[in-house]
């Protein structure tokens, strides 16, 4: 008996990337720019990789480039097609310019700064690590924080096992399964991610009226295609506000339905409540 595959769509695939906002193509264009330049280039991830023995004030780039590079083409891919959809759903939430500011500077810096602290002063030793693995799970387990909210555990055989802990069982499954993965990155990103989800450090993003000066004042969202500014966020920065219209519809205060905007369907809110951090 034959079996055979479904081949993916390739207008779906296309569709998907032309879609992509502004912030997420520029990264992916990064990674994959340092990717071909260490293939013609190998001593690139020597120069640019976390090795907490050589940080210094002269190379604290390696804070920020060691998410840019990969070992091999699988490594690459992988990471690759993990980070995209996570990024896209950070940037629709929060925006093309907080999406490159963070993911530029602090999403890099936190938690390399974390691991080269942790491997210098706490267990002496000094792990090379590169990969955008460490984005991954920053944004999972922002995403994490979000289903919390919304669902705080999953009952498997009897047991209610907290939403916001799933990251951490995919860090450690991977850790086991995936030779040479650095345990101590993925859990510093993720330590980043839940403290960018619970709004501990959501003073790092430039204010919503900072930002709407700037983009009137340059007309950024008429001149660059596929931006995403303040006002066109999906969600918003600090969650849904509650829907006038929930009421009017009859729905009761216990009972949720779609918020819109412009007439756009926008996700589900409560009447009473908002939701997100």
């Amino acid at each position: 008996m034959a079996f055979s595959l479904p081949l993916p769509d390739a207008r779906r695939i296309r569709s998907f990337f032309t879609k992509l906002p502004l912030a997420t193509r520029v990264l992916l264009a990064l990674l994959t720019a340092f990717w071909v330049a260490h293939a013609f280039r190998p001593g690139l991830e020597q120069w640019g990789a976390l090795i907490p023995q050589e940080i210094n004030i002269n190379t604290l780039y390696r804070l920020n480039t060691y998410p840019l590079l990969h070992k091999n083409v699988f490594h690459f891919l992988l990471n690759a097609i993990a980070l995209v959809p996570l990024l896209e759903r950070f940037e629709a939430e929060n925006g093309t310019i907080v999406t490159l500011l963070l993911f530029t500077g602090p999403f890099g810096l936190l938690p390399g700064g974390l691991y080269t602290l942790l491997e210098r002063y706490i267990f002496r030793s000094n792990s090379a690590a590169i990969g955008a693995s460490v984005w991954v799970f920053l944004l999972l387990c922002v995403e994490a924080i979000k289903t919390y909210r919304q669902n705080p555990a999953l009952n498997i055989s009897g047991y209610a096992i907290p939403t916001w802990t799933t990251p951490l069982f995919v860090i450690f499954v991977i850790h086991f399964l995936i030779p040479h993965t650095s345990l101590l990155g993925h859990l510093c990103g993720a330590v980043v991610g839940y403290l960018w989800g619970l709004g501990i450090i959501k003073f790092l993003a430039p204010s919503e009226k900072i930002l709407r000066w700037v983009e009137g004042k340059l007309n950024l969202l008429g001149r660059l295609p596929h931006y995403v500014s303040v006002d066109q966020k999906t969600y918003g920065r600090y969650g849904v506000l509650p829907s006038t219209g929930a009421n009017n519809s009859g729905v009761g205060p216990g009972r949720g339905t779609l918020g819109a905007a412009n007439g756009i369907a926008i996700g589900p809110v409560g009447s009473t409540q908002r939701l997100g951090p």
